[in-house]
């Protein structure tokens, strides 16, 4: 399924053509329109969890489905970068996201597997890229005057759960690629930042949003926010070396977030779209990425099989059941902001 609805061609928006000769492109040329876009945040997702699925199966069409795509944007950057450079921001928007991020969104996740990507095949020649995207992070992000990434919507200086995940897997990924300290250093320090403001120990959860101007903070529990939290702390344990002293930290604030989540598992095996709400809708991105989370915690020997085992068990076994006869996974909420 994946593979059919994620064409790599450049298309004249205009006539439906195909494009292949770089003297035809021009402010109509596009990424042809599949169902999903190659170089948004989920896509990032959606390749790593490829070569994942290729280490753990064996199965080499995963990580060919990555590369593919991968050497189609590294071919196709130089004439992105030019197209950008003559037309600005009136390009096909897939291709401007690529050139020109404008948030987390658009470079962390993407960056991310880009990284993974390289350092199992540094035949992909992805550094442009990379760069592109980590100088985005690191520099172009808006942040608040400690430091936190951070963006102007809803309101000025709000702090959103989501961009943990849209950037400290890439900056410990950088970390892993270059061997430097001040990738995994700012990593840590984006980690500290967001769970002072956003991390509730008392129900073991994190809040979706954090608004500077706010003396009440809007304590709501997204469910997929939620995962992009557990996931970017399990991407930081991953990476980050033995040696680094902060190492510890983030495992125990793993363990912390794992014992909040799983007494709220519903008893199908889901958790909710508002993890504390049982009225909110059972909802499959967040518990598939808790079932990832947990099952790989144990597998690390990070936190007791025993003990967490079933409810990755339970939560495997629902998600199972939203896969429908095309290959498309049911029950998804949709991006959604704080509200």
């Amino acid at each position: 399924y994946l593979e059919s609805v994620t064409p790599i061609v450049l298309e004249n928006k205009s006539t439906g053509k195909e494009q292949t000769n770089s003297a035809d492109f021009n402010q109509d040329t596009q990424l042809k329109r599949g169902d999903f876009r190659l170089g948004s945040y989920e896509w990032g997702v959606t390749y790593a969890a490829m070569l994942a699925a290729a280490e753990v199966t064996g199965d080499k069409r995963y990580e060919d489905y990555v590369y593919r795509r991968f050497s189609f944007l590294a071919e196709s950057y130089p004439v992105f970068r030019q197209l950008y450079n003559d037309y600005g921001s009136t390009i096909d928007p897939q291709i401007r996201q690529i050139v020109n991020p404008r948030a987390l969104d658009d470079a962390g996740a993407v960056c991310a597997a880009m990284i993974k990507a390289t350092r199992k095949n540094p035949e992909l020649k992805l550094t442009s890229l990379i760069d592109n995207y980590m100088n985005f992070i690191r520099y172009d992000e808006h942040r608040l005057y400690d430091g936190t990434f951070a963006r102007k919507r809803p309101q000025l200086n709000t702090v959103w759960l989501d961009d943990m995940f849209m950037s400290i897997p890439a900056l410990v990924q950088m970390g892993k690629l270059t061997g430097e300290n001040k990738y995994f250093d700012e990593a840590m320090r984006q980690i500290n930042l967001f769970s002072d403001k956003m991390f509730v120990p008392e129900k073991g959860l994190f809040r979706h949003g954090w608004v500077e101007s706010m003396k009440v903070h809007p304590s709501f529990f997204w469910g997929r926010a939620n995962g992009w939290a557990l996931l970017a702390l399990t991407e930081t344990l991953d990476a980050l070396p033995d040696s680094h002293p902060q190492k510890e930290k983030v495992l125990e604030l793993l363990k912390s977030h794992i014992n909040g989540l799983v007494p709220l598992q519903s008893g199908e095996g889901f958790w909710h779209q508002l993890i504390d709400k049982n009225d909110s809708y059972p909802e499959t991105s967040a518990t598939a990425i808790y079932v990832y989370c947990i099952a790989h915690a144990i597998n690390k020997g990070w936190v007791d099989a025993a003990a967490f085992g079933p409810a990755a068990i339970l939560g495997w076994n629902a998600v199972s059941t939203k896969i429908n006869a095309q290959g498309q996974v049911e029950g998804t909420c949709v991006g959604t902001a704080m509200a």
